[in-house]
């Protein structure tokens, strides 16, 4: 069989391509619309692959092209199709496996300020008139992560919403199972059996704040697997860096079509394993108990 040769232009044009639709086609396994409808059912039949990669957050254009120009800058350099969609496809990935968990620490200071504001509103509930009174105090000075929705709260409240209907709007834009936990006392309390309300957003408080430590722990024990990963990608981008520099030679195997396929098997034992070890090193939190709460805008109003 003879040599694949590959000229600079039409090899960053054959990368480009292949980039583009591996970028395609993880953002469209990845992508989901992460809204209040999704339930476990959902989930469930959700296949494998999907779950596998699964994305909370929207896709970042600018993220997109970068992991094209890499795959561009890669294919053009070693002219092979397939390296230029795996790095492409490692752009995307990696950053999520040996990076800063950034999203575990949002998580964790979103179930703070949830503690946080519940104590406020237990607080303010003894010098306030009622709850509704109670929550509009709280806006002012609530915490950072969940102020914009806490101040929406009270815009509704003071455009006439039921506070039932209300309080379920803010379980739907705060999206979290903490969250829907203090909602639904809220929203119990709301239609006429406050009972202890206090008492039980007291233990609501405390019950995030062992939460978040217990995530932290978590996290702990999370970074010797980034750790792992990390030595492993370094290693394997140093290793395939210097065999391109020192003896390309050894790499002109992958010159050819044959070639080109063993490069493919491996990356996607890579992409798999990688995957695999994102998933693993996700958060998972428990199902929501408010999840797709939220009523119609007709029937949030108090009838005059």
């Amino acid at each position: 069989m003879g040599v694949m040769v590959l000229s600079t232009p039409l090899a960053a044009l054959l990368g480009a391509g292949t980039a583009f639709g591996l970028v395609l086609l993880a953002v469209g396994l990845s992508r989901r619309d992460g809204g209040p409808a999704d339930s476990a059912a959902d989930l469930d039949a959700e296949p494998w692959w999907s779950r596998l990669t699964a994305s909370r957050g929207p896709v970042d254009r600018r993220r997109v092209a970068l992991c094209l120009a890499v795959g561009v800058v890669v294919g053009a350099v070693t002219r092979w199709p397939v390296a230029a969609g795996l790095a492409a496809a490692g752009a995307w990935m990696l950053p999520a496996i040996i990076g800063p968990d950034r999203d575990h620490a949002r998580r964790v200071a979103r179930i703070e300020a949830i503690a946080t504001w519940t104590e406020a509103l237990r607080d303010n509930l003894s010098a306030a008139a009622g709850l509704e009174q109670a929550i509009t105090a709280s806006a002012i000075e609530s915490p950072e992560p969940i102020r914009e929705e806490v101040a929406r709260l009270a815009v509704r409240l003071q455009r006439s919403w039921r506070l039932p209907d209300a309080l379920r709007g803010l379980a739907d834009e705060l999206a979290d199972p903490t969250a829907d936990l203090a909602v639904a006392g809220l929203v119990m309390a709301a239609r006429g059996s406050a009972g202890q309300l206090g008492d039980v957003l007291g233990e609501l408080a405390a019950s995030a704040r062992a939460k978040v430590a217990s995530r932290q722990r978590i996290a702990a024990a999370r970074k010797r697997n980034r750790t792992s990963a990390r030595v492993i990608v370094g290693a394997t981008l140093a290793m395939a860096g210097m065999l391109a520099l020192l003896n390309r030679g050894y790499l002109a195997l992958f010159d050819t079509p044959t070639g080109q396929l063993v490069l493919l098997a491996a990356g996607c034992c890579f992409t798999l394993a990688f995957a695999w070890l994102g998933r693993l090193m996700r958060d998972r939190d428990a199902s929501r108990i408010l999840a797709g709460a939220a009523v119609p805008d007709e029937s949030r109003t108090v009838p005059t």
